[in-house]
Parts: structure tokens; sequence; C-alpha cells
């Protein structure tokens, strides 16, 4: 995996040095935004490369919950770098429309013929793999293969009409599609971050599913998290007046069926109760402190 992930890594940059040459020679800015997109691909991969190791490591004394975050935190960069190169190049295009620059249309399709043969040849050559993260290689491989082909008729329409403002309305267009993506990645990054419940699972739900199960008068103080978007943590205090082991393997089969591996139980009994049903009360966070794990 290492090695092939350096060889993304360096085709990425490679292409992104080319596209940039190209943009400079052609005047177009429409390349330019293609030359963001590798540039923020090389950028995430090299990130990633330097983060994955680290973020496979088990957990130990000084991260008790594992290295996984450290992979989130290279997504936040990535993305990061992503987003203001299109918005530097969202920029230059405005700058374009309201200043129509000459474009060199021959050599533009040059590029571009070369950008579909070598994108193409690319995706042609990792299409073969199950994993999800070379299938996101070969969606990115066809994204640039696409994004190649659109620069490719644009020149070609440019060229016959000599209407120059295609150039800087296709690397607008190209820019807010990574924009978008950016965006939301961003977000998805963050939100695990800030340890926000895993999409689908709230509390209620939990509650809703635990009490189910005879044995359970009540359950609260549910704490969810997730680590990286696959591992899903939680922690809870469950209320029972015949607590048994079989009960906790119960709970936590039900649990491990909805997603969430990592469970921490509370076992008490009705006359034994903490004696808090919500946990959302900032006077309950005053006289409970023991029972937020901070991490």
């Amino acid at each position: 995996m290492g090695k092939n992930m350096f060889l993304a890594f360096l085709l990425n940059l490679a292409f992104s040095a080319f596209e940039l040459v190209g943009s400079l020679v052609t005047g177009s800015v429409a390349i330019a935004s293609d030359a963001v997109h590798d540039l923020g691909d090389a950028a995430a991969i090299g990130i990633s490369c330097l983060f994955e190791k680290k973020s496979n490591r088990q957990p130990d004394e000084t991260f008790t919950y594992g290295y996984r975050r450290y992979s989130v935190l290279a997504g936040c960069f990535s993305t990061l770098v992503l987003i203001l190169g299109s918005v530097a190049v969202i920029w230059s295009a405005i700058g374009r429309l309201l200043a129509p620059q000459p474009i060199h249309y021959n050599g533009m399709v040059i590029f571009a013929l070369v950008g579909v043969l070598i994108n193409g040849i690319a995706a042609f050559v990792t299409r073969e793999g199950d994993s999800v993260n070379q299938k996101a290689v070969n969606l990115h491989m066809l994204e640039d293969v696409l994004g190649w082909i659109v620069v490719l008729i644009g020149a070609i329409v440019m060229k016959l009409t000599d209407f120059s403002l295609i150039d800087p309305l296709m690397s607008i267009g190209v820019a807010v599609f990574i924009l978008c993506h950016a965006v939301k990645n961003l977000r998805h990054s963050v939100d695990l971050l800030l340890e926000k419940a895993p999409d689908n699972m709230t509390p209620e739900q939990i509650k809703a599913l635990l009490t189910e199960i005879p044995g359970v008068t009540d359950v609260h103080h549910i704490h969810l998290w997730s680590i990286d978007g696959i591992q899903n943590y939680a922690t809870m205090h469950i209320v029972s007046d015949e607590p048994s082991h079989a009960l906790k393997e119960t709970i936590r089969k039900t649990l491990d069926e909805h997603g969430i591996f990592h469970v921490t139980l509370e076992m008490e009994t009705s006359d034994d109760c903490c004696g808090e049903t919500n946990c959302f009360l900032p006077e309950a966070h005053a006289s409970h402190h023991h029972h937020h794990h901070h991490h």
C-alpha cells in the first residue's frame, strides 16, 4: 500500500506541475483549476501517507483510543488545501470574466488531449481494485478524465467560436464542484473531532432499542461518538432489577448489531440509581463530574 500511495503522490505532483505549465503557456484558467485539483490530491495523499502509518498504531498508554484520529486530521488538512486552491481559482476566473484575456486554443487542445490520454491510461490501470481506498483512487482518476474531457470540448468550442469566456466559466464549474466536495468532507472530519454522535444513531434511538430488552428498566447518560467514522463508541448507565452477565451480553450484542462495537456499561438497580434521568442538564454536569469521559 505504502509504495502505491507514494507513487500516486509523485504522479499527482508531477501532473499538477505539467498543468501549471500548461495554464501559463495557453493562458487558460480551466487548466489551472485542474492543476489545483491535482495539487490538492497530491497534498491529500502526501499527508495521509505521513499520518496513515501513525493512525494504524494500536492504542497505547498515551493514546488510549488508538491513533485513528490522525487520519481524520490528515483529511482536515488536505481538504483545507483544496478549499483554498478552489477559492483562488474562482477568484482568478472571475477576474478573467471581467477582463477577458487571449487564450492559445491550439495549445489548449494539445494539453487537453495529453491530459485525457494520460488520465485515461491511469484510470484504466487502477480500475482493478476492490478496497474502498482503491475505489476512491479510481473514482478520482475518472473525475480527472472527465475534467480534461470538459477542457478539451471547451477548447475546441472556443477555437471554433473564438468565445474565450467559456474558459473561466468551465474553470468556475470545476472549482465549485471541488469546493462542494471539500466542504462536505471537512464538515464530516470536524464533526468527528467534536465528538458528534454517529449519523445513524441518537441516544433516543438507543434508549428505545435497549428498553425493549426484558430486564432493562431504564437507560440514561448515553454518550455516543466515533473515532474515525467507522469505529463507534458508547457509554451509558443501565438500570435493571435483575442485572446479570447474560443481560450485559444481550445489550452488547444488540449494540454491536447497530454498529457500536465498543461499549462501556454502568449497571445500576432502581434503588441505587444515580437519580439523574437526563444527562443533558447543566446541574447534572455540576453534580456528576465523574460520569463524563473526557478525551
